[in-house]
Parts: C-alpha cells; sequence; structure tokens
C-alpha cells in the first residue's frame, strides 16, 4: 500500500523519490487510492521544487504505463512523430504528416484541442467535413498501412494519468513546471510505440514558452529525458512572436494547409514546416542527410505526393476529400471586415497572443474544454512584421458571425498591430535546435 502523504512529504521537503514510489503513486491515483487534493499538493511541490532527471523519466514512465499503448510492431518502417509547445496559426501538423508519410515515414500523431489564446490541431481538422479524430486501434492500424499517417486525439485508455493530472494542474496554477510538462508529453507520445519525435518547442509572445531560455530549459529536459530512454529526439525552437502563415482559425487554416500542399506557401510557414519535415525524414532513416531530406521533403509538396497522402488521410478518417479541390465545402464565416492601416510606415508588431485572443473572442478557441468552437470564424492577415504599408491597406481580415463577439476581437487586433516609420528587427524564424 503506497503512503501518499510520506511521497508528498518527501517532495514538499526536496527530497528524490524512487521510481518505485513514483510508479506507486500514479498507479494509486488511477485506481482510485488516492484523491485529487493528494495529488494538487504533490503537484504544487513539485512546481515548487522540481524533479531530478531519474524522477522525471520515472514519472514520464508511470503515465505512459497508466493506460493500454499502441503496438505497431506490425509496421516495419520507422515510426515518427511531430509535437509542438502550440501557438498561433500553427498548422504544421497537418502539413509534416503527409510530407513525411510520402517520403516513407510512418507518423502516428496524437494531437488536442485549442485552450486559450492557442489553436487545436484537432479542431482544424474537424473543421473538413466528416473527419473522425478518434479512429479505432484497428483503424489507426490500417491507416498507417494505406496513408502512412494518422492525426487523432488521445483516447481514454491512453496515458489516462496524463489527461486526469493535466486537468489538475490547469486549476492548482502548476502548468509551467518543466518536469511535468515534459512528462505530459513524453507519455502520450511513447504509448504511441514511436521510434522517434520531433519537437517544435514555440518562444515569443504567442508561446506556451515566451522566453528562449524557458523554451531551451523545456527543450533540454525533453532531449535528455529520450536520450536515456534510447528514444530518437530533435528539439526545434522556433518563433512564435508573430503567428505562423497568413491565417488564424480552424477552416481557415485548413485552407491555407491545403494551399501549402498545391505549392503556395508563406515563406514562414514553408521554412517552418520543411524544416521539421527534413527532421521527421532523418530521424525516420529515410534519407542519409539532412540536406537530402530537405530535399525530399520539398519534392513531395512540389512533385504532389504529399497532397495526395493528405487526400488519403483524410478518406481514411471519414473527411470529405472533396474540400482539397474545393475549399468552399469547408465553413465560411457570414462577416468579413477588413482591418485598415491608420497610417504609412512598417509593421512593427503583429502580436501573436493579442491576435490568437481575438480569433478565440470570435469563438475559434475555447477558454474551457467544453466551449463550442466555430470552424468558420478567424482571421486572415495580409501584413505582417517587415512589411511595408501605405494608410489604408488591409492589414488583416476579420471573420465574424456573431456582433458582440465580433465587438470583443477588434480591440485586440487593434493593439495586436503597430506600425512605425522605421522597420523594426525580424527575430529568426529558427532560433536552435538540440538533437538527442
Amino acid at each position: 500500500m503506497i503512503n501518499a502523504r510520506e511521497i508528498i512529504r518527501k517532495k514538499r521537503d526536496r527530497e528524490t523519490l524512487t521510481p518505485a514510489e513514483i510508479a506507486g503513486f500514479i498507479d494509486a491515483y488511477v485506481s482510485g487510492d488516492i484523491a485529487d487534493y493528494q495529488v494538487s499538493a504533490w503537484l504544487m511541490a513539485i512546481y515548487l521544487n522540481g524533479m531530478t532527471l531519474d524522477e522525471t523519466i520515472a514519472l514520464t514512465r508511470a503515465m505512459r504505463d497508466s493506460g493500454q499503448s499502441l503496438n505497431l510492431a506490425s509496421i516495419r518502417t520507422r515510426k515518427i512523430d511531430k509535437h509542438s509547445t502550440g501557438g498561433v496559426g500553427d498548422k504544421t501538423s497537418m502539413i509534416i504528416a503527409p510530407i513525411a508519410a510520402a517520403c516513407g515515414v510512418t507518423v502516428p500523431m496524437i494531437t488536442g484541442r485549442a485552450l486559450g489564446h492557442t489553436g487545436g490541431t484537432l479542431d482544424k481538422l474537424e473543421s473538413i467535413p466528416g473527419f473522425d479524430p478518434r479512429p479505432s486501434p484497428d483503424a489507426v492500424h490500417r491507416n498507417l498501412k494505406i496513408a502512412g499517417a494518422v492525426i487523432m486525439g488521445q483516447t481514454e485508455d491512453l496515458a489516462p494519468a496524463d489527461r486526469r493530472i493535466y486537468a489538475l494542474r490547469d486549476v492548482t496554477s502548476t502548468i509551467e513546471s518543466i518536469p511535468l510538462i515534459t512528462a505530459s508529453i513524453l507519455s502520450k507520445k511513447l504509448a504511441e510505440d514511436i521510434d522517434g519525435l520531433v519537437l517544435d518547442v514555440k518562444t515569443g509572445s504567442g508561446a506556451f514558452m515566451p522566453t528562449v531560455a524557458d523554451a531551451s530549459a523545456l527543450a533540454r529536459s525533453i532531449v535528455s529525458v529520450c536520450r536515456k530512454i534510447k528514444t530518437g529526439i530533435v528539439a526545434i525552437i522556433t518563433d512564435m512572436d508573430q503567428p505562423l502563415g497568413r491565417t488564424i482559425g480552424n477552416a481557415l487554416e485548413i485552407r491555407e494547409c491545403i494551399e501549402f500542399l498545391n505549392g503556395k506557401a508563406p515563406e514562414d510557414l514553408e521554412t517552418v514546416s520543411l524544416t521539421l519535415a527534413a527532421y521527421m525524414i532523418y530521424l525516420g532513416e529515410a534519407a542519409r542527410t539532412l540536406d537530402s531530406a530537405y530535399k525530399m521533403a520539398y519534392e513531395a509538396v512540389s512533385k504532389g505526393s504529399a497532397l495526395e497522402r493528405f487526400r488519403k488521410m483524410i478518406r481514411l478518417q471519414g473527411g470529405d476529400e472533396r474540400v482539397l479541390e474545393d475549399t468552399h465545402l469547408l465553413a465560411h464565416a457570414d462577416n468579413v471586415q477588413e482591418f485598415r492601416a491608420r497610417s504609412d510606415g512598417f509593421v512593427t508588431r503583429c502580436d501573436a497572443k493579442l491576435l490568437g485572443l481575438a480569433s478565440n473572442a470570435l469563438g475559434a478557441g475555447r477558454n474551457r474544454l467544453e466551449d463550442t468552437v466555430d470552424p468558420a470564424v478567424g482571421l486572415h492577415l495580409h501584413k505582417k512584421l517587415g512589411d511595408r504599408v501605405r494608410r489604408g491597406d488591409v492589414l488583416c481580415e476579420i471573420h465574424w458571425n456573431q456582433t458582440n463577439r465580433f465587438h470583443d476581437a477588434l480591440p485586440l487586433v487593434e493593439k495586436a498591430f503597430g506600425v512605425n516609420a522605421k522597420p523594426g528587427n525580424r527575430r529568426p524564424l529558427i532560433h536552435a535546435v538540440l538533437q538527442g
């Protein structure tokens, strides 16, 4: 019988827990022998005092083993996933999964929903009519063998400890703990039976880790755990001071993904997406060098094979593949309002967090998991950092359905943009790469 009080006390007093103590604590919580309030106290002790690398590894394994894992042993190719820590306009999952699959890598990708100012991949995919984000285990195997990629939500029995602990972290202000974030991310990913992971750690105003130092600390933690448990890992720190690409909002972002796979991509979205895809291809041993992996990713788009993989993914998950030829089948907002520049100059601010909050205010996101998402609404950016503008130029389009929501979003859009006589300094899109 696990002594919950003693384990809480040890972390409170900055002592080190054994793997057996951590595993026993997690098992007892999942089975109902430990109450939420006890786990909340334990999480706060970890938030305040941290965890050693060995403790973080033990927590990751215990959370992974709290439910069932996928068994993908029958799939011979290497299985590589990608995870993003969340951003605004971050639609790379729908782009890089079919690219990597077209290049011979198997991609089982578990992803989540929008919460707060950041978007959710599942919400974006569900804007495709009929798309099923929760295929059965048999369907996952079938889809991976046919399309090479599946993007799905976390099931009830996959790392259930993570789902319950995350809910407690959300209400106890213990989200921003690097050991807890590390275990949360990796427990789900390792339950997929993957061979490697490409991690996209966002930094900037719209990111969970706003400073490069914080983003680097998280990347180092995840790389260290993966190195110890012998799972391939590449962590890429990418910028999220302004939104990625030109659209924010579910159906709007799906349209941009389709345009990308048809060869029409904004420079920033292309740079980040092809970099992530190249590392997936390289980690999946489908290319001998990173340069050749990048070339393969580029050609998968230019020759149309990535688009065809996306078509298969949509079809196999019940979606209407006709959206690839006719994006009018996606939801459209009833109203589009242009937001214009009030002076000549250069865009010096295009704040990702404020624009994410504006999109959320329109109904594209949620503040609570039970909130309903409007797939049609969002923002289409016409100008971004460094762009020259004239008075009256359109900075962005606001796609909206409800008047009260539009009035809530407009002040956030106004605050998000800055135009000055001189251009500001641009931040790099990719700040650093860490490999395990």
